[in-house]
């Protein structure tokens, strides 16, 4: 049975080489929205879809997978050294 906490939850930020990551726990409620919203865990959700269910977090982060078992925890993900105030990625080097 999920774990549906009272506010949205977010975890710490971690990392691999490219991408830091992190995952959000949705209310009950943002998960029922959610799952109509994607047609029952279907398909990602754009910026202004998470941040309409009530996601807040800075620029640049992307829904970028859905764990099925568990459809009320958001999987995002931002390539390191994003600006988290424009949300603008880091030129590639040469």
């Amino acid at each position: 049975m999920p774990h549906y906490p009272d506010d949205i939850e977010y975890s710490e930020k971690y990392q691999d080489s490219k991408y830091e990551y992190r995952h959000v726990i949705l209310t009950k409620t943002a998960a029922k929205e959610v799952w109509k919203l994607t047609a029952g865990a279907k398909r990602l959700l754009s910026e202004d879809e998470w941040r309409g269910v009530g996601v807040t977090q800075s620029r640049g982060w992307s829904h970028y997978e859905i764990h099925r078992p568990e459809p009320h925890i958001l999987l995002f993900r931002r390539v390191l050294g994003t600006d988290p105030t424009t949300g603008k990625a880091p030129e590639a080097s040469a």
